[in-house]
């Protein structure tokens, strides 16, 4: 069996009702598309909060932490030290911010999440991005990008050193 290909998907949203909507249906999905997804909404001042969560990302247990991490890392590492989790999270964010310099991975946070919006932001399997794509009916745009397995594995391990760290940071 070979290893999945996983792309970033981004749904994105005026109104955060909406995005909570659509979030349910994603959570609906089954495990084997959805690897990771999460709500995310920044208010007029740009502060980014992480609303829901969902999906399975590196095991049993894993908190809202590692599943805004991961999603919010591969969306948009400066997100992990400006609004989203505060700075001084150790490493770990260091580590995600990193690599994503280095790769390119993710997307522009401004365009897709600006001040006022909500996304869904989700890791999926490419063998499902149609069930994805039909369970965001009330976005008002939608993207996706294929994440380097490289990159992905990378992710996930920096996530897996600061989990307690990053959700913690996304309480306060």
């Amino acid at each position: 069996m070979t290893d999945p290909n996983y792309s970033l998907f981004i749904g994105a949203y005026d109104d955060e009702t909406a995005a909570q909507e659509d979030f349910a249906t994603v959570k609906a999905l089954d495990d084997v598309s959805v690897v990771a997804a999460i709500v995310l909404s920044r208010d007029e001042e740009g502060k980014v909060s992480a609303k829901e969560h969902g999906g399975k990302v590196v095991g049993k247990g894993t908190g809202i932490g590692a599943v805004a991490g991961l999603v919010v890392g591969l969306f948009a590492p400066p997100l992990l030290l400006s609004g989203a989790v505060g700075a001084g999270i150790g490493a770990a964010v260091a580590g995600i911010v990193k690599h994503h310099e280095q790769k390119k991975i993710g997307v522009d946070a401004k365009e897709w999440l600006p001040a006022g919006s909500s996304a869904i932001v989700a890791v999926i399997d490419d063998k499902y991005l149609d069930r994805i794509d039909a369970a965001v009916e009330k976005s008002t745009k939608k993207t996706n990008k294929a994440i380097d397995k490289g990159d992905f594995d990378a992710v996930v391990k920096e996530v897996e050193k600061g989990d307690e760290k990053i959700a913690e940071a996304i309480a306060s």
